[in-house]
């Protein structure tokens, strides 16, 4: 007896259980985000997973409006827009506009836009907007010379055989990079978090959404209803999961004895993401300079475009217009020359328009009855 081990007094232990792990966003490159790499498949997953982000892009591109070409020379001017109106810029799309609209996206997009005209010798036959993946710029014994080379298809890059026909842009690259910087720069950490929320929403509303239920059969104090428990219990469920078929009748369950039925999470109160939500799409929204109702965030109901918005915005998309403009002199002066004219050319580009529609009419509206006015005065003057 002396041998026999004391029998323990704890009557319960408790366990740890871990918490079963959710899934979390599709968007990989955005949760192994590094400050100090950015790639194109990262900016790529970022307008995909952030409607706002794409949406946002589409409109600078749209107000990035077009533009005209004027020559010295009449006919090489309207030659010249006959050949911007129709160039082939690969399958089915056609027109300067096109290319541009492309070359543009991918600028602000990656930082960096490539892009090829190409040639049969005689004249220029197609614009083409280059993949970057196969495309790799380094510098040359000069600081300023830039060496562009391409992928050969087996992955060796070799310098290209004629670097005028490249079109080459980059966005406010950083002092002695080659490659320019994206506007998308610093939102990958903000879009995470804000995929995080909505990932969460998204799984509070599938666990308390989709109502679960937590049957509980307690057996009586008699020992032939606890020796029947298990048997019972099965019944129960076998029974309780008839009456949740989703069979297009509504079902009844009846049982006998103490059973208890609750809704799981019933309780549970789902966080208001309004506020969180917001502070990330404001931090979005002030990178890439776009008002924010024209992407459908109206957070005031009486918000609209201020002048000085507007002088803001105005003032961004001539920024791009200027670094637009030298690819586009680069294809026209070489269309020129390849045809047989040495006339100079300018580029216009259409007026920026971003003022509201019915302010612009009552101010015309008032400019036409102070002239009338001022007709009428004097005529006055002129009878008397």
């Amino acid at each position: 007896m002396a041998l026999r081990k004391k029998k323990s007094e704890s009557t319960c232990d408790a366990l740890a259980v871990p918490q079963t792990a959710g899934k979390a966003h599709p968007f990989l490159p955005l949760s192994s985000y590094s400050p100090s790499h950015g790639d194109m498949e990262l900016y790529k997953s970022l307008r995909e997973a952030i409607p706002v982000i794409d949406a946002a892009i589409y409109k600078l591109i749209r107000l990035l409006g077009s533009f005209s070409v004027t020559c010295s020379d009449k006919e090489a001017e309207e030659e010249l827009k006959s050949f911007l109106s129709l160039v082939n810029v690969g399958g089915t799309r056609r027109g300067i506009d096109a290319f541009i609209g492309s070359f543009f996206e991918q600028l602000i997009t990656f930082g960096t836009a490539v892009g090829e005209i190409c040639t049969d010798g005689r004249s220029i036959t197609h614009l083409f907007n280059a993949d970057l993946k196969t495309v790799s710029l380094s510098q040359g014994e000069n600081p300023l010379d830039i060496i562009i080379s391409s992928d050969n298809g087996t992955g060796n890059f070799q310098p290209v055989k004629y670097p005028s026909l490249i079109l080459l842009s980059v966005h406010n690259p950083e002092p002695g990079k080659i490659y320019g910087t994206s506007i998308l720069k610093g939102l990958p950490f903000v879009s995470d978090i804000l995929l995080k929320i909505y990932n969460t929403i998204g799984l509070n509303w599938e666990r308390v959404g989709n109502v679960r239920f937590a049957v509980t059969y307690k057996p009586q104090n008699d020992s032939l209803d606890k020796a029947y428990a298990k048997e019972r219990a099965m019944q129960v469920a076998s029974e309780w999961s008839r009456a949740m078929e989703s069979s297009g009748s509504v079902k009844d369950f009846v049982a006998v004895g103490d059973v208890n039925i609750k809704a799981i999470g019933a309780d549970n109160q789902i966080l208001d993401s309004n506020i969180p939500v917001r502070q990330m799409l404001e931090q979005i929204v002030a990178k890439l300079g776009v008002p924010p109702f024209l992407l459908g965030l109206s957070w005031s109901t009486t918000e609209r475009m201020s002048y000085q918005q507007a002088d803001v915005l105005t003032s961004e998309i001539d920024a791009y217009r200027r670094e637009l403009s030298p690819v586009i002199s680069q294809i026209c002066d070489l269309w020129l020359r390849m045809n047989g004219y040495a006339c100079s050319f300018d580029i216009q580009w259409d007026s920026i328009t971003l003022q509201d529609i019915t302010e612009l009419s009552q101010s015309r509206l008032h400019d036409a009855q102070a002239q009338k006015l001022l007709y009428e005065m004097a005529g006055e003057k002129s009878d008397g």
